[in-house]
């Protein structure tokens, strides 16, 4: 007995169950294949997906490029060869049942070539795209091109309309679902615009049904609206179900399959997703993306937090009228700055403390740090492999100059080293790395179904979300 019926999605009938997409090796063919053979839609991730060889061997990029623009081109190149290995892996454990969908962030380098790449390699294969963080005005036209439905992440009513009229109108056939994902609650980069309060969470009835009704005013009821972000089981849910006024619901699932057996996820996250606590979860800003994300509030981010707290305005000549009249040395040599008398004694204290090494950022401010985190920051950002379309810890862009014109951001981090490393269990302990998690991720202790410790598969996972819990 479910608490849903089936639904036609991109193409075929399946349960309104959707695997939520997660980057760098975390969503991968094995659970994608897996929950599309239990009657749901998986998903890969495009991601800078891994590579598997024809013997089933993870393939790791080893980047031989001098420069960011050559590491930038082996990554496209590596990506698209690493979706296309995860979709066949896909394609070949759902049996036929389900629906196969692959995962793009808008803001991720080169997303058009890699999705065109991976759509020409994995004819087929692929029955949609779901695309976030940012504004994909051309996934409608890439996937109609490939006669793949294309499924648009938005936070608003507001940000779908202006899709829709830009670019959407002329590809009305390719829409498969409009996928709301909740900014306060969903896992990874989140939707909040500048006029949302980050700490002012808004309920999402009224944000999704703002969604229905355009959808009904462009003649569009009958696509599904898919709620993501939160969602941890359809009983909490039975208002949204059946509900005329909303009209079609599927239900996405993005923190849940991350504790299964196909999980590649290493063994010591899994074991942490059991202890995580009701607040572990921090809403921040350090992505080096600019966008607002939520992982886990460990080490890593408790760092940037202070790193960022250690942290005082200054001007490059003494400005008595706004209180600079403090002089600060740099270097031997260098020319130093002014900060104001109170911010000089707190520097002193902070140096005392062993954070001596001042970094400038982009906006007239200057942070410290020990200098063993300085050299790291600055080898970090030399390391830029061009993993975003444009960074502001490296300043890399990946169009005309290669450069975003600000001075790199000391304030933020190397996301595709940190991700990398987590989601391979390699590097710095998993305190001392990103990782994302929904901010429902505490009911792993809380929810019986995980008593002892236990780990289900995909399948059992997606029969226990079906009778309610």
């Amino acid at each position: 007995m479910s608490l849903v019926e089936p639904m036609v999605v991109s193409g075929q009938e399946v349960w309104p169950l959707v695997e939520g997409g997660k980057g760098v090796a975390v969503s991968n063919g094995r659970t994608a294949g897996a929950w599309a053979a239990a009657g749901g839609v998986g998903t890969i991730s495009g991601v800078n997906a891994d590579v598997v060889d024809d013997n089933g061997e993870y393939v790791p990029l080893t980047y031989r490029g001098r420069n960011r623009r050559e590491r930038h081109e082996e990554l496209v190149a590596y990506s698209i060869r690493g979706a296309i290995s995860q979709a066949r892996i896909a394609h070949e454990l759902r049996r036929g049942e389900g629906r196969i969908h692959l995962n793009v962030l808008w803001e991720m380098a080169a997303c058009e070539r890699i999705l065109k790449g991976v759509l020409e390699g994995a004819r087929g294969l692929v029955h949609g795209v779901t695309c976030g963080a940012g504004m994909p005005y051309r996934l409608s036209e890439i996937c109609a091109r490939y006669e793949v439905y294309y499924y648009p992440i938005v936070s608003s009513a507001r940000a779908f309309r202006a899709l829709w009229k830009r670019a959407y109108h002329r590809f009305s056939d390719w829409l498969g679902a409009v996928v709301y994902e909740d900014p306060w609650l969903a896992g990874g980069h989140n939707g909040l615009s500048n006029s949302e309060d980050p700490k002012a969470p808004e309920s999402p009835y009224p944000r999704v049904l703002e969604i229905r009704k355009f959808l009904r005013s462009i003649g569009l009821d009958h696509i599904p609206i898919v709620m993501a972000g939160g969602v941890w089981n359809l009983s909490e849910w039975k208002d949204w179900i059946g509900n005329r006024e909303l009209g079609p619901i599927a239900f996405q699932f993005g923190t849940r399959p991350l504790l299964t057996k196909e999980s590649p996820i290493p063994e010591a996250w899994k074991k942490r997703l059991l202890e995580l606590e009701p607040g572990d979860v921090l809403l921040h800003r350090f992505s080096p993306t600019g966008f607002y994300s939520s992982a886990i509030y460990n080490d890593f981010l408790r760092e940037l937090v202070e790193r960022s707290e250690r942290q005082v305005p200054v001007r490059a000549e003494a400005s008595p009228e706004e209180g600079f009249t403090a002089y600060f040395p740099l270097a031997r040599n260098k020319r130093g700055v002014y900060m104001r008398p109170e911010d000089h004694a707190r520097v002193q204290q902070w140096i005392e403390a062993g954070y001596s090494q001042p970094m400038r950022t982009p906006d007239d401010t200057m942070i410290f740090v020990t200098p063993e985190r300085a050299r790291r920051i600055r080898r970090d950002q030399a390391d830029c492999m061009g993993c975003l379309s444009q960074c502001k810890f490296s300043s890399w862009k990946q169009e005309e100059n290669y450069t975003t014109g600000r001075p790199p951001d000391p304030r933020s981090f190397c996301i595709q080293k940190t991700l990398q490393d987590v989601a391979h269990g390699r590097g710095d302990p998993l305190d001392n790395q990103l990782v994302f998690a929904g901010h429902n991720v505490f009911r792993f202790r809380q929810d019986p179904f995980y008593a002892n410790g236990f780990v289900p598969t995909v399948r059992q996972l997606v029969q226990r979300i079906l009778s309610g819990a």
